[in-house]
């Protein structure tokens, strides 16, 4: 579906075109056309790639979807493939994984929004108010596309930092330990998709802001830097959390552990008293007709004084050892 196509030329919009006329306006001087779409079909894919010269492979990689977030060259145009991570509305627990497929060259940018509903009205709007910027062309859209993606992300880790910080007081508070680790688990696993959306980014961005850079890009290194930064600073909280959450299970099982300890000493020491008990229990009450203080008629009072006092000194003596 066709959400905008703009020519614009020197910094400043010209008009909104149809896709008919893309080819009249990319070949004007210092002009370039953005168009966006949302879950494109394969034939606006390939009304596009008619419109801009699009690579095969590129058009390929966009058709079939869920790709690895990268960074390719055609030529003189660029291939970025980015991962839209989101929050499902009402389901905090749950994340919804988009895709994002850019192709950037002198004269154009094209973006391919796939399995997302959150736009990027806001970055249009943006790059509008900013024509002095605008005016190093596709290179600063494509950055400010990176930019307002990758900033998506940290509203997603502060979650994460926050429901692992609630995990960790349950841990203390003897919550269910099973309950405990499947929530670690759940969140071990979402922070893995962030993950696997800012990892294989970090080089591929890496390539255009130091060295030899797209043509599309020079201008704007300084900008791709900043995209870089943030990049290597979210990959970073993202290790201290999963480092957290390792330490957290471990934490969690110790905790049961010592529980279990516990129970064990306090079995033990019941254990300890009443086995006191029915041995002395037991002795008198063998069958034996010769036993010393068989027919005495206090006998049976001693007995049970005998048993508890032992088990009343065996309780005392596990109490100051904390095992009771």
């Amino acid at each position: 579906m066709l959400i905008n196509c703009v020519a614009y030329q020197n910094g400043t919009k010209l008009a909104d075109i149809p896709v008919s006329a893309i080819s009249e306006y990319i070949a004007l001087p210092g002009t370039f056309v953005w168009v966006a779409l949302q879950d494109a079909t394969p034939e606006e894919l390939a009304e596009m790639k008619h419109e801009f010269g699009l690579h095969e492979l590129a058009v390929e990689d966009a058709q079939h979807g869920h790709q690895r977030p990268k960074i390719e060259e055609y030529g003189a145009s660029l291939f970025a493939v980015l991962h839209l991570v989101e929050m499902v509305p009402g389901e905090p627990m749950v994340l919804n994984v988009g895709e994002v497929d850019v192709f950037a060259a002198t004269n154009y940018v094209l973006s391919v929004r796939n399995r997302s509903q959150k736009g990027f009205l806001g970055v249009r709007e943006r790059c509008e108010r900013e024509p002095e910027l605008l005016r190093n062309g596709s290179g600063f859209v494509l950055y400010a596309l990176m930019d307002a993606i990758v900033d998506r992300y940290f509203p997603i880790l502060d979650e994460f930092e926050t429901e692992l910080e609630l995990i960790e007081k349950d841990i203390f508070t003897r919550t269910a330990a099973r309950a405990n680790i499947e929530r670690l688990y759940d969140l071990k696993g979402r922070v893995m998709v962030l993950k696997h959306a800012v990892a294989p980014l970090l080089e591929g961005v890496s390539r255009l802001h130091g060295g030899r850079v797209p043509i599309i890009c020079i201008g704007v290194q300084d900008y791709f830097r900043d995209v870089m930064d943030h990049l290597a600073r979210i990959n970073s909280l993202i290790d201290n959390i999963r480092d957290t959450i390792g330490t957290a299970i471990q934490v969690n099982l110790a905790m049961t552990t010592i529980e279990e300890s516990e129970v064990t000493k306090r079995l033990a020491a019941w254990a300890a008293i009443f086995g006191v008990s029915t041995s002395l229990a037991g002795i008198w009450g063998m069958n034996f007709e010769y036993m010393p203080e068989l027919k005495w008629k206090y006998g049976y009072f001693v007995a049970l004084g005998s048993i508890v006092l032992a088990c009343s000194f065996l309780a005392w003596r596990f109490r100051k050892a904390r095992w009771l």
